[in-house]
């Protein structure tokens, strides 16, 4: 008699997720215009003299770069950092180029500690945030701008500070990339 109703509640579970499956176009869309949306956001909610938003775009590109691997790929960092350079100001390509960087970096770190807890990514992410805003601090001087780093050194905290809330949204964002749909074939 248990055996039955044992079966009885497997074959109800099963009976739920029969012809289900996430959607191809979620699952390959989402990180891509969840990344470009980011980098979109903190130029349209405040216009400042100053850096105070964190580089939305760059922490969730990073978040989906160490939370699924192989998800993005290496190369993806090229495109993402020109959508990025178009609405942060910067100058044209060096998004592009240090998020290619970053991708680059993401990587060698998975291969060379492929165990790693979150204090583990989030000091990977911290020094790669860090690094990624005073490269785009550089660059910027470079082409003509003239601000002293002590500017950017509150935005470096806020951005290592907000970079876990960035992997939970990335997180969120996941399960709706993986959300079953019905299948019709």
């Amino acid at each position: 008699m248990s055996r039955f109703s044992n079966f009885q509640k497997s074959a109800s579970t099963t009976r739920k997720s029969i012809n289900r499956v996430p959607s191809p176009t979620l699952a390959i869309g989402v990180p891509w215009v969840s990344v470009i949306l980011a980098s979109i956001l903190p130029g349209v909610l405040v216009i400042a003299s100053a850096p105070i938003m964190p580089p939305m775009g760059f922490l969730l590109f990073i978040s989906w770069r160490q939370l699924r691997p192989g998800l993005l790929p290496v190369w993806s960092g090229l495109p993402l950092g020109l959508v990025d350079d178009l609405y942060s100001g910067q100058p044209f390509g060096s998004a592009a180029l240090l998020w290619s960087v970053s991708a680059i970096v993401t990587d060698v770190v998975e291969a060379r500690l492929p165990w790693r807890s979150f204090l583990t990514e989030w000091l990977v992410a911290s020094g790669m945030i860090a690094v990624y805003i005073v490269m785009g601090l550089a660059l910027a001087n470079w082409a003509g701008a003239s601000t002293p780093l002590k500017v950017v050194a509150p935005l470096i905290m806020i951005a290592i500070l907000v970079y876990p809330l960035a992997g939970r949204i990335v997180a969120f964002f996941d399960r709706i990339r993986l959300t079953p749909f019905v299948e019709i074939s």
